[in-house]
Formats: C-alpha cells, structure tokens, sequence
C-alpha cells in the first residue's frame, strides 16, 4: 500500500455552509456505505467506518446531510437538527 493511501484523506476544502470533496471520494464513501441515501438526503451509517480524514467531525452522526456535485467536487452541507 502507497504511503500517501495510509495518511488521512486531506482535499477537504471549506465552502459557504459546507465543505467540498473530490467526486471519486464521495464515491467511495457511497460504494462503503459509510454514508447512504435517506430520501433527498444522506445519514452516516454508525455501523460502517468512515475512512481517516483529517478533521474527524465531517461527517456526525445522526445527522442529515445535502450532497450536490460542482465541477468535480461534491459540496457538503450538514442540515440543522
């Protein structure tokens, strides 16, 4: 395994009300499961890892979140409670 595949996923970029990911990471979180579709939404499945990422409150639990692809990133947003 390349060192660079061991370090905790770093191309996190800040946006208004979010944060952007590359397309292919957003992918992989799908393809894991570690987040899943809920109607127009997305949750986090607590029973499915996240891989490392540097700031480990991306994705909280018991949270919604709204995903919509911009120019091949995929802006995140956390939905008030």
């Amino acid at each position: 395994m390349a060192r660079e595949d061991q370090q905790p996923f770093a191309d996190v970029r800040d946006a208004e009300g979010g944060f952007t990911i590359p397309e292919l990471k957003w992918r992989e979180l799908l393809f894991i499961g570690a987040i899943r579709a809920e109607g127009d939404y997305f949750v986090r499945d607590p029973g499915r890892p996240l891989p490392p990422f540097r700031r480990p409150d991306l994705f909280p639990e018991g949270r919604s979140f709204e995903a919509r692809r911009v120019a091949g990133r995929v802006l995140i947003r956390v939905l008030p409670t």
